[in-house]
């Protein structure tokens, strides 16, 4: 399968042009990309990490509390 054939976004993304990612499944790995942005750089991690991290986001056990930002 070509790589550029395997990305696809969340059945939680819109077509209204909002913030999207998609993901691909590749050999022990996941693609993550910008989904405006089809040419730019892509972040992949270990297969499990993303396992991992969906995982913690369907949980709903996230803290978002607020991060202090620097301007400096």
């Amino acid at each position: 399968m070509a790589l550029e054939s395997a990305w696809f976004k969340s059945s939680y993304s819109n077509d209204t042009g909002g913030a999207c990612v998609e993901i691909a499944h590749l050999t022990n790995h996941v693609g993550i990309r910008d989904s405006k942005n089809k040419i730019g750089p892509a972040l992949v991690v270990p297969a499990a990490a993303w396992t991992s991290f969906v995982g913690l986001m369907r949980s709903g056990d996230v803290d978002s509390g607020s991060a202090e930002h620097s301007t400096n």
